[in-house]
């Protein structure tokens, strides 16, 4: 009976009836469509991740995503549920993994080493830090630091979920969000969101032009690793390098930046 209720009226009229009913049958309807965004988000999360991390597990983590998603969804906002969805499910995964903390202390301490040395080489050069540059800062061999590329591939991904930014009713907002779509920001933060958009397009620009297109096809294209290495014609190896310094890259240069808006 009631998804004949449903059924003649447009997706929009149905989430503004949901916002005035918060209608139990509305919700389940939504959960069922969106079901497939949760798998479709959790494979591409899946990407890079260690063996140890199950694809099922990932799909139960984005389920919660998804039902906050549909609590929290304002349709006079002006934007699509699916993109809102999507952060909102990216999320709720990365949370639930850095809770279990499934990334081993040492690759995290060196994360953390690479972001800081390219911080201090890319602050003192004024331009973007060469692998040799860096793994001379770091006291290794270029072949030595494209391997821990490659090892620290998954924190990277995890790094982008860090809270960049907190709105109104504690609304957090990560990096990654403000890459894909800065205008799902609460509205009434226009001056602090406009900044963060500045200030993520100013350091994107910044990035080399490889890296740049790895970062523009993975969250903007929807693009894999492996798509992305056929595209550019590399391996899917070196494509995880060119991702994992991209993120380095930006993170250092949004720690410097946030420091002087924040």
């Amino acid at each position: 009976m009631a998804e004949k209720l449903f059924e003649n009226r447009t997706e929009e009229e149905l989430w503004v009836l949901y916002k005035k009913t918060r209608s139990p049958e509305l919700r389940d309807k939504f959960v069922r469509q969106y079901a497939p965004l949760v798998k479709y988000v959790a494979g591409k999360v899946a990407i890079g991740m260690p063996h140890n991390v199950e694809f099922d597990d990932l799909v139960g983590f984005g389920v919660f995503g998804l039902f906050d998603a549909i609590e929290k969804f304002d349709p006079e906002k002006h934007v699509k549920f699916k993109t809102y969805a999507v952060t909102r499910i990216r999320g709720a995964i990365f949370d639930e993994l850095r809770s279990i903390d499934w990334v081993p202390r040492s690759v995290r301490q060196k994360a953390r080493e690479v972001e800081d040395a390219v911080r201090r080489l890319e602050t003192s050069l004024g331009r973007s830090a060469t692998d040799r540059e860096i793994a001379r800062e770091m006291a290794m061999s270029t072949s030595e630091f494209q391997k821990l590329m490659l090892k620290i591939s998954g924190t990277s991904i995890l790094s982008l979920n860090d809270v960049w930014y907190t709105g109104e009713d504690n609304d957090k907002v990560s990096i990654v969000e403000s890459i894909e779509s800065p205008q799902s920001l609460n509205p009434d933060t226009i001056v602090e969101k406009d900044e963060i958009k500045r200030v993520i397009i100013d350091a994107i620009s910044e990035l080399p032009d490889k890296e740049k297109k790895v970062l523009v096809l993975y969250y903007y294209e929807d693009l894999t690793l492996k798509e992305i290495g056929k595209v550019l014609e590399v391996t899917e190896s070196r494509i995880s390098q060119l991702h994992t310094k991209a993120i380095m890259r930006l993170r250092a240069k949004l720690t410097n930046l946030k420091k002087g808006i924040m």
